[in-house]
């Protein structure tokens, strides 16, 4: 099928990737933020993907404020359940798939190992409640649909937690972040390189679809995250705070976050030939990256 992707949620922290490495690799992308196309309005999604006339859907648009979820679910579920039915039931139209991302939030976080596709899902909160319905109307919505599922994101754009230690490390001296929770940091554009793979798959006739794992290689805390974030800017800056590892229940926030959020990508890797890079690589690459543009923007 011909026509360009179509990414919504476009300004956002894997959109904003996407939109810049199909450029770079000269792929017709059609990029809407939500002052384009407000993915909970049902006939503006619907006109532009009939406008667009895409080979493919990506909805990268989404509702990530984990803690204010729990006083807005109204407005999480719009977004993240709503939303995400109009776009996948636009693309069902337009006779093309869709690529939904979802997040490691739809688990409890209790199962010991690294979850897999088919494992319970059993959101703790309003957020991941909105997510996993999310899923699910996707799947209602376009048997050409692939859910991606992935964790702990952070990149050049958007906020996000590599974003704030740095922040952080220049204003304090002692940084205290939760060690009790563990997870897989996953650098958007590997989240983007990801897309463009099934991308691929799909344009040589060899298209897969249904739930997928997608997450940065390696397993961490979120202070062994913070730790690596400090050390990988410290050269840079001079500045080298003391990262103090707490617990969970030192640090309470609205809305509960699973302990365990490690998510198995090797289907993934099976199906389109793709891994995610080393996360402590991925890192050190994107505070280099933000400091240099810092650097240049002073």
């Amino acid at each position: 099928m011909t026509g360009p992707i179509l990414v919504l949620g476009a300004h956002g922290q894997v959109g904003a990737e996407l939109m810049e490495l199909a450029a770079r690799r000269n792929l017709e992308a059609i990029g809407l933020a939500h002052a384009d196309c407000d993915i909970t309005d049902r006939e503006a999604v619907e006109a532009a993907v009939h406008a667009a006339r895409p080979r493919l859907v990506v909805n990268a648009a989404a509702y990530t404020a984990v803690d204010h979820a729990e006083t807005e679910e109204a407005r999480a579920f719009a977004v993240n359940a709503e939303g995400a039915e109009n776009a996948a039931r636009a693309a069902a139209r337009a006779e093309c798939p869709v690529i939904h991302l979802s997040t490691d939030y739809v688990f409890d976080g209790t199962k010991t190992g690294a979850y897999v596709e088919t494992d319970r899902i059993a959101p703790l909160g309003a957020y991941g409640r909105s997510k996993a319905e999310g899923e699910a109307r996707v799947r209602a919505e376009n048997p050409r649909h692939i859910v991606l599922r992935t964790a702990w994101v952070y990149g050049r754009f958007g906020g996000n937690f590599l974003k704030t230690m740095l922040r952080l490390a220049r204003e304090r001296d002692t940084l205290r972040v939760v060690a009790d929770q563990r997870g897989c940091p996953t650098a958007a554009i590997d989240i983007a390189e990801a897309i463009l793979a099934i991308d691929r798959v799909n344009a040589s006739g060899g298209t897969r679809f249904g739930t997928y794992h997608f997450a940065g290689t390696g397993v961490t805390t979120w202070h062994g995250f913070a730790s690596a974030i400090v050390a990988a800017q410290a050269e840079a800056t001079g500045r080298r705070p003391v990262v103090e590892a707490i617990t969970t229940a030192d640090y309470p926030t609205p809305a509960r976050r699973p302990a365990n959020s490690e998510l198995d990508s090797s289907r993934f890797a099976a199906d389109f030939g793709l891994r995610a890079q080393e996360w402590r690589t991925r890192t050190e690459e994107t505070v280099v990256a933000l400091l240099e543009e810092a650097r240049a923007r002073a």
